[in-house]
């Protein structure tokens, strides 16, 4: 399987650097089958059914971008520190630049917030903060910005309307770098009318990692390497899963996010209360366990997120659905339209892969 076989051409004029106001107002295609209709989010009323259960992703974004002063003798020097993940003491971080950083210098960020460089590897750094628990959380939240993706974050910087625009309504527990994307198309309103309806909801927690826009650079795309990110399935979550699955109804994770995980704790093709990383890498051939649909948005060419779609609806029918997409000028990526991906009905979900890096509860 080649890297290339997930290549296509996307006009830069359809990468959203903003989101669809209001946020159901976005764009929605809907693939079933060989069917494309073209729709808004606020349709999904109608797409849905009672008895069908969504999965949703309730991880919270940090301001996880810093901008920062580093001083050496008379010298000051500005940094741009990107977090990645909490360590047992400290946090890991990404540096622009890092090639002058040494260990043991001082970053400041403001009049509150500083930290020590405690250790520089090739690609990355730990940081000691002077801050810790509630205080650093108040101090992150007053001095970061939201750690947009590299192709809005090239574009425009991050601003006040981001710290809005690129967290869900039902977030809850901090520690995500990146946003669960295809979630952001939520609002209240869709949420009650949906429950109105006789669609339930579970929520699972993955804490979204940078390495999610990580490029993938072996042309085998059978031997690349995943980065693993924290999730957690709770016991109720589980037996939420597995009860619309005995009931005949259908599991629709919300997010590639909430499908890997839901997956990795399907390892006995029964959900299991999870807690712990998970690297499943998910691309054609992939027998799913538990997923039934998939709503997501629009994804990078050559992406592990792309290659994870094409195992849900097969290489050839996500390349028609793509194309459909760009000629019909939807918006891509995170802050873009977003679709709903409803395969044929499968004759079994056995799976005899194991997740790389499973760790279940």
């Amino acid at each position: 399987m080649k890297l290339s076989d997930f290549d296509f051409d996307l006009p830069e004029g359809l990468i959203a650097t903003r989101p669809a106001r209001p946020r159901t107002a976005a764009r929605l295609l809907v693939a079933e089958g060989d069917q494309i209709r073209d729709l808004h989010v606020f349709d999904l009323v109608d797409i849905f059914r009672p008895g069908d259960l969504l999965v949703l992703n309730n991880t919270k974004v940090i301001p996880a971008r810093l901008m920062g002063s580093r001083s050496r003798g008379d010298t000051v020097a500005k940094i741009e520190i990107t977090l990645l993940e909490p360590q047992a003491k400290g946090w890991r971080a990404l540096a622009k630049p890092l090639r002058k950083v040494r260990e043991g210098e001082v970053i400041g960020f403001g009049d509150q917030l500083s930290a020590v460089v405690a250790a520089r590897g090739e690609a990355d750094l730990v940081l000691e903060f002077n801050l810790t628990g509630a205080d650093f959380d108040a101090a992150l939240n007053l001095t970061g910005a939201m750690p947009l993706p590299p192709y809005i974050a090239a574009r425009r910087p991050a601003d006040v309307q981001d710290l809005v625009d690129y967290q869900t309504v039902f977030a809850r527990h901090a520690g995500a770098v990146a946003a669960p994307t295809a979630s952001l198309h939520f609002d209240a309103d869709l949420l009650a009318a949906l429950v109105a309806k006789g669609v339930r909801f579970c929520e699972v927690t993955l804490h979204v990692g940078a390495g999610t826009f990580l490029p993938v650079k072996v042309e085998d795309v059978t031997t690349h390497k995943m980065h693993a990110e924290w999730g957690e399935v709770t016991p109720q979550a589980a037996e939420a899963i597995n009860d619309v699955r005995a009931a005949g109804g259908r599991v629709i994770p919300v997010g590639t996010t909430a499908l890997r995980l839901i997956e990795s704790a399907a390892v006995t093709g029964r959900v299991e209360p999870w807690r712990g990383p998970t690297d499943i890498f998910i691309y054609p051939g992939y027998r799913f366990r538990v997923t039934d649909a998939l709503m997501t948005n629009f994804h990078l060419p050559k992406s592990t997120l792309l290659m994870l779609v094409s195992a849900l609806m097969g290489v050839e029918r996500v390349r028609a659905i793509y194309d459909h997409a760009v000629g019909q000028g939807y918006r891509f990526f995170s802050y873009g339209d977003a679709s709903v991906l409803i395969p044929e009905v499968r004759e079994s979900r056995t799976l005899p892969m194991v997740p790389q890096g499973s760790a279940a509860a």
